[in-house]
């Protein structure tokens, strides 16, 4: 069988372990060069392969590429870019086989959320059709944790990790001022319509007393009554209240507490901030000195405190996407399976893209409290396997040291430049 070479790019909002995946991707691949030439990177995720600016992964060391497994951020570039319709509209999805063709690319994976699932399956089903067939291959990623048929997405367990963790942290901190000081403490985390990362700061919580007091979900109605309630009950017994809020909380009929107005390019809402909104209503319904903090990027780009579990995870989706491409499937993705044994332990398993793409997967109800305001032994039993294990990147004076890559551009082979 002639060799064909293998496209790989990372979509959408990174993780502090998604260059794991690609390091898994890459190496799985140099193992079976006997059927796989050379993997090119889209610079800037999808757009990469649209405009034609490919990185030759080739040129990368062994050592480069071993690094990847402890450096944040997207290594070759992401992008928040939709492909268009293919109701409506072929020709990005024509333009993406045009280049592929153009570099004998016969392999595809990418690496994100659910977006990007809908995107590898409708690539596999048009390549088929315009007579040069691609298999895609999903490598799943997304701090959310709203993938169907994973038991985890790769990137959440180093997200909960750090929200759980900061959660203790910052509470200590206020407990040690509320006397004189600041009474409430609130903490935005991200989830717009799942509430995985706020529920994994439940976490940092081992006694009735300890935070966080309360978490505000999307998948429940925000109820101001019972919300205020629960905050002064809060700060007489204890003297201070910490709130962790997912940014996609929302009221009863489905408005965010935090709309901005605006729609980003996948036409969700954009968020401004739900952290001092909760903040303000406090203050101005008891007068408590408040504060509040946005985790935004840093709990995504942090590192320096991934889960072990999560890396091992992540790299291993990547090494088990190219294995599946070996193997001659296509349009699939591959999942993580949880073991029915007494100690956490997990396997990999696969799922069909038609079946994953567009789909998200909320908190389930018996993981929240009654109340609304908290998880449950069952969340706790999900939740707390997936943040264990360290895993530190090696130091120099002091700081973190990351992949350097030379992100050498592949020569172009087509005439015609291409606008996104």
């Amino acid at each position: 069988m002639a060799r064909k070479n293998a496209f790989y790019a990372q979509s959408g909002g990174v993780t502090a372990v998604i260059n794991a995946s690609a390091a898994g991707v890459i190496e799985a691949a140099r193992e079976n060069k006997d059927v796989i030439g050379k993997v090119y990177a889209g610079r800037n995720g999808i757009i990469g392969a649209l405009t034609e600016e490919l990185i030759d992964t080739s040129k990368e060391s062994k050592s480069a590429i071993d690094a990847l497994k402890h450096t944040p951020g997207g290594a070759f570039g992401s992008c928040r870019y939709k492909l268009k319709d293919l109701k409506t509209s072929q020709r990005e999805y024509e333009r993406l086989i045009e280049v592929f063709k153009a570099h004998n690319i016969g392999y595809f994976f990418y690496n994100g959320g659910g977006d990007s699932a809908d995107t590898c399956l409708k690539v596999s089903q048009l390549s088929e059709k315009m007579g040069y067939p691609i298999q895609a291959i999903h490598v799943p990623k997304t701090v959310d944790n709203d993938l169907p048929f994973t038991d985890v997405s790769p990137g959440f367990g180093s997200v909960a990790k750090y929200t759980a963790v900061s959660c203790r942290e910052a509470a200590l901190d206020v407990a040690s001022m509320c006397a004189t000081s600041t009474k409430v403490f609130v903490m935005e985390v991200m989830g717009r319509h799942a509430g995985w990362i706020a529920a994994a700061a439940g976490l940092a919580k081992e006694d009735n007393d300890d935070a966080p007091h309360l978490i505000l979900f999307p998948e429940i109605a925000f109820d101001k009554a019972a919300f205020m309630k629960k905050v002064q009950a809060t700060v007489e017994k204890v003297g201070y209240c910490v709130i962790v809020v997912s940014e996609g909380a929302r009221y009863e009929d489905g408005t965010f507490l935090a709309d901005a107005g605006n729609t980003d390019a996948f036409g969700h809402k954009q968020l401004g901030g739900v952290a001092p909104v909760i903040a303000q209503m406090v203050k101005d319904e008891f007068g408590y000195k408040y504060h509040w903090a946005v985790s935004d990027y840093l709990q995504r780009a942090a590192r320096h405190i991934a889960s072990a579990t999560d890396v091992e995870q992540a790299y291993a989706v990547g090494r088990a996407a190219v294995e599946f491409a070996v193997a001659g499937k296509n349009a699939v993705m591959p999942t993580i399976e949880r073991k029915k044994t007494k100690k956490y332990s997990w396997t990999i398993g696969e799922a069909p893209l038609k079946k994953v793409a567009n789909v998200e997967k909320k908190m389930p109800r018996k993981f929240i409290t009654k109340d609304g305001f908290g998880i449950t032994p069952s969340a706790r039993e999900y939740l707390a396997p997936l943040i264990g294990g360290e895993s530190y990147p090696p130091y120099k004076d002091g700081l973190p040291q990351f992949a350097k890559l030379k992100l050498a551009p592949v020569a172009k082979k087509l005439n015609d430049a291409f606008e996104v």
